[in-house]
């Protein structure tokens, strides 16, 4: 069953506004909580907008830049963990930074309503390269809505986070060069007040190991017919009929702006397909191709909806696969689906009992990863709202029993940042693990912008000197995290280095107590080689560890 959206606009307020700052506006009205962002031509004047705001500032929205895309949207995830209303914003090239965690909150879906705002380039005003962000929408297969006037970019905005928190998924807004930095008169309408906190309801929804995945995933393929329906009923997409059939035209975003401009008083004699949200409204294609000579398709950036609009007007079923179901959709391809799919007398049973039962990974015995969770768990019982953010690597297997630590894992490097926005959210005590290595590949940027904004949050590097997972490959982080630290400005006084053992566990714990309630960013190195390191290894490493941080 399709979700039901109510979306009203009481306008009683124009103001004469770039399309940029009509965005910012919307979301500002719509409760927003948090604005992330890095600065990049033509997406800057959104968050500088907000910046400036008077009303964002006695609302205490959050409006600070970000050191990268990727730490950007992953601060904006945390706030969204944690129940508020946030909002990330880049140019599209900064969206490359940023895929690892778009693609990856797509699964695992949000809590409070977020909304990515992305600013195309066409023609590389101020760019290296045209690239179109829908295909990025596609891609991580959430909805995706294209402003066509600067009306469309506030009223789009506050119905992208009614629709963000209806569905659970992200919603990537599109931009592009000209709405973005031309003006026209916006009607504003009444503001939205800003969510409370509330914590996800499912503990394991932002906890992305593979078994957890698997299932989030299976849920955002099944709920694309919903995504597709609500399309199909938009008010952003819109058809108008005309007299001459010799010509049907899709417009998308400002092209509908550009077609109406060739026409007085806009009135366009062709039949005319108006698309602002994605995906691709299958019924209204198909009424064109039905009536029409020929089809004429108008869009800012890549042949998008060109290449798009061939895939589901295949009514002959001359093309079968994934998409016409005749192989299944999630999961590997196997022979018994190629069967299947061939007419070949064979039946496929997945609900067959399995042989051999699955079974989770563990951490090794001996792993210093165990006692730090120890500590972490010990910790719960004092407190009523510990959140602890978890990172890639060995140390996400504290989300399993008998741990229980880790309330989210995402991608890599998104704890601290995730734990910063959660912080910014109002969320304490916010907990970041990270393995040494994911911190170097990238954590670091987050531990920045932690430390640039003072955000009490508390930071454990598990710091066992290797990329244990993938092979115990050498880390990059040994011997200098402490002087990254360092080198980052964080506070020597709440730099700390622990030894997870067992005997050690009471001391860690103070120590990690003492560090959640100090009110600044707080590093504790709990350092302890590998296990499976081999004796030669790990004796090397002895220079390394213990190190004094005077």
């Amino acid at each position: 069953m399709a979700l039901q959206l109510k979306f009203y606009t009481l306008k009683f307020m124009k103001k004469l506004l770039l399309g940029n700052e009509a965005l910012a506006q919307g979301a500002i009205d719509a409760g927003l909580s948090g604005v992330y962002a890095y600065p990049g031509t033509p997406s800057t004047e959104i968050t500088e907008y907000i910046q400036k705001s008077k009303i964002a500032k006695e609302l205490n929205i959050h409006a600070s830049w970000s050191v990268n895309e990727k730490t950007a949207m992953e601060a904006a995830l945390g706030m969204s963990y944690a129940g508020k209303k946030s909002m990330v914003v880049m140019k599209h090239v900064g969206l490359n930074v940023a895929a690892d965690v778009f693609m990856n909150m797509s699964i695992s879906g949000i809590n409070g309503g977020l909304v990515v705002v992305v600013a195309d380039d066409p023609s590389m005003h101020s760019s290296q390269n045209e690239q179109d962000s829908r295909y990025y929408g596609k891609f991580a297969m959430i909805p995706i809505l294209e402003p066509s006037n600067q009306q469309e970019c506030y009223d789009i905005t506050k119905y992208a986070f009614e629709l963000s928190e209806n569905l659970g998924l992200p919603i990537l807004i599109r931009m592009v060069t000209r709405l973005s930095h031309s003006r026209a008169g916006v009607a504003t309408g009444e503001r939205i007040a800003q969510n409370s906190i509330r914590l996800p309801k499912t503990p394991t929804q932002f906890q992305l190991i593979p078994m957890h995945a698997r299932g989030r995933y299976k849920h955002l393929v099944n709920i694309q017919p919903d995504l597709l329906e609500i399309s199909e009923n938009s008010d952003f997409n819109t058809f108008f009929e005309g007299k001459n059939k010799t010509i049907g035209i899709i417009a998308s975003g400002i092209a509908y702006n550009y077609l109406m401009e060739n026409f007085e008083d806009g009135d366009c004699p062709y039949p005319v397909l108006k698309i602002s949200q994605y995906p691709l409204p299958k019924e209204p294609i198909k009424q064109l191709f039905d009536t029409c000579e020929k089809i004429l398709v108008l869009e800012d950036g890549y042949p998008f909806i060109e290449e798009a609009i061939s895939d589901f007007l295949n009514e002959n079923r001359k093309v079968i696969g994934r998409l016409s179901g005749d192989i299944p959709r999630v999961g590997e391809l196997n022979p018994d689906n190629i069967a299947n799919a061939l007419g070949f007398d064979i039946v496929i049973n997945e609900d067959l009992p399995k042989i051999v039962l699955g079974r989770p990974p563990q951490l090794c015995v001996g792993c210093g990863h165990s006692d730090l969770f120890d500590a972490i768990n010990a910790l719960k019982k004092e407190t009523e709202n510990q959140q602890v953010f978890g990172d890639i690597g060995c140390s996400a297997l504290g989300v399993l029993p008998p741990y229980k630590s880790i309330n989210t894992i995402i991608e890599m490097g998104s704890s601290i940042t995730m734990a910063k926005g959660a912080s910014d959210a109002g969320i304490h005590p916010a907990i970041a693990v990270i393995g040494d290595s994911t911190f170097t590949h990238s954590g670091m940027t987050g531990l920045l912008d932690a430390i640039i904004e003072k955000t009490p949050i508390t930071i454990i590097i598990s710091d066992n000197s290797a990329i244990a997972m993938t092979g115990a490959q050498d880390s990059a982080a040994s011997g200098r995290l402490i002087s990254i630290c360092k080198g980052l400005g964080l506070d020597e006084a709440h730099l700390k280095v622990i030894t997870p053992l067992h005997k050690n566990l009471q001391e860690n714990i103070d120590i990690i107590r003492e560090e959640i309630n100090h009110k600044g960013v707080s590093v504790i190195i709990a350092q302890r080689p590998c296990v499976q390191l081999p004796k030669e290894k790990k004796d090397k490493l002895k220079e390394f560890t213990n190190v004094s941080i005077n």
